[in-house]
C-alpha cells in the first residue's frame, strides 16, 4: 500500500510538473506570437511583403519536410489521391490566401490593429459551423458576435474619422482573411482526426507553399537580397521558424498537456503583447477609444466562443497559420 501510495504520489508531481512546464511554455509563445507582428512588419520594410512570403516559404516546406522525416523515421506517409485534394485545398485557402492576405494586411495596417483584428477569428468560425448546420449558436453566442462587431467598429472609428483608408483597408482585409482560417480550422478537423496532426499541417503547408513562390516570385527578384541586414535575416528567421514552426509545435503539445479548454483563453493575451512590443519597438500610440474598442471585440470574441451550451465539447484552440 505504502509504495502503491508513493507511485501516486510521483506521478501527481510528475504531473502538475508538466503543467507547470506547459504553462510556461504557452506564455512563452503568446509573447513570441505577439512580438511577431512587429518582427514581420520590419522584415517587410525591408524585403517588401512579396519577397518576405517568398522567403519564408523557401523555408517552411524544409522545415515540413524534416518534421515528416523525423517523425515517420525517414519514410513520408502515403496518401489516397483524394488525402492529397483535401490537403491541397486545406493548403490553398490556409497558406496561399489566408497567409498571404495577413502579409498584406499586417503590412498595410499596424501590429496592434493586426492581433486584435485577427482575434476575432472564432466568431467565423462559429458562423461557418452555424451554416453547416453543425451547431446551433446560443442567445449569449449571437450576443458576443454582436458585441465584437460593434467593438470592431469602435476600434476602427478613429482610422476612419481621420482618413487613414490604408490602414483601415489593412484591417478590413485581415478581418476578411480571418474567414478563411475559420474554414482551415473547420475544414482541418476530420483530416486531423484521420491522417494526425503533423500530417495534416505539414502536407498542407508542402502543397500551400508551391502557388506562394510562385506568385511572389516577381516581387522576390526585385529585391536587392545581397544588400539585406543582418537584422532583417534574422527577423525573416524569426517570423518563419520560431514563430511560425516551432511555435506550432510548442502549441499543440500544450493543448495536449493542459486541454484545449484551458488552452484556448491565453490567446486573449496575444493583442495586448502585441500591443505591448508595438509601442516600444515602433512607438505605436493608443487612443483611449481603440482601447475600449480592443476591450469590447475581444470580450464579445470570448463570450461567442465560450459560452457553449452545457456538454457540448470544447472546439479547439489551433495555431495560427500566419
Amino acid at each position: 500500500r505504502t509504495r502503491s501510495s508513493g507511485t501516486r504520489n510521483d506521478v501527481s508531481l510528475n504531473d502538475a510538473r508538466r503543467q507547470r512546464h506547459a504553462l510556461a511554455a504557452a506564455l512563452v509563445v503568446i509573447v513570441v506570437w505577439g512580438a511577431n507582428f512587429s518582427v514581420q512588419k520590419y522584415t517587410m520594410s525591408t524585403l517588401t511583403p512579396g519577397g518576405f512570403l517568398f522567403a519564408r516559404y523557401l523555408l517552411l516546406p524544409m522545415a515540413a519536410v524534416s518534421l515528416l522525416l523525423w517523425y515517420r523515421r525517414a519514410s513520408l506517409p502515403p496518401l489516397t489521391r483524394a488525402d492529397v485534394w483535401a490537403l491541397a485545398r486545406l493548403g490553398f485557402f490556409g497558406h496561399t490566401v489566408h497567409v498571404s492576405m495577413v502579409t498584406y494586411g499586417i503590412h498595410w495596417s499596424t501590429a496592434f490593429s493586426s492581433s486584435l483584428i485577427l482575434a476575432c477569428g472564432p466568431i467565423f468560425t462559429l458562423l461557418i459551423l452555424r451554416l453547416q448546420k453543425v451547431e446551433t449558436l446560443t442567445r449569449a453566442q449571437v450576443g458576443g458576435v454582436a458585441i465584437a462587431c460593434v467593438g470592431v467598429l469602435v476600434f476602427l472609428w478613429d482610422k476612419l474619422a481621420a482618413g487613414r483608408w490604408q490602414a483601415t483597408g489593412g484591417d478590413l482585409f485581415l478581418l476578411f482573411a480571418s474567414s478563411f482560417f475559420a474554414y482551415y480550422t473547420v475544414a482541418s478537423k476530420p483530416l486531423i482526426q484521420r491522417l494526425g496532426t503533423v500530417n495534416v499541417m505539414t502536407w498542407s503547408t508542402l502543397l500551400g507553399a508551391a502557388p506562394i513562390v510562385l506568385l511572389s516570385l516577381p516581387a522576390a527578384v526585385r529585391v536587392d537580397w545581397m544588400s539585406v541586414p543582418p537584422s532583417a535575416w534574422i527577423a525573416l528567421l524569426w517570423a518563419s521558424l520560431v514563430s511560425a514552426f516551432f511555435g506550432w509545435l510548442v502549441w499543440g503539445w500544450v493543448n495536449v498537456v493542459r486541454g484545449v479548454a484551458r488552452s484556448a483563453p491565453l490567446m486573449y493575451l496575444m493583442p495586448p503583447v502585441a500591443g505591448v512590443v508595438a509601442w516600444l519597438a515602433a512607438d505605436e500610440q493608443f487612443t483611449t477609444l481603440k482601447l475600449t474598442g480592443a476591450a469590447v471585440t475581444l470580450g464579445g470574441v470570448a463570450l461567442a466562443q465560450f459560452a457553449s451550451p452545457p456538454g457540448r465539447p470544447e472546439r479547439e484552440a489551433p495555431a495560427l497559420v500566419d
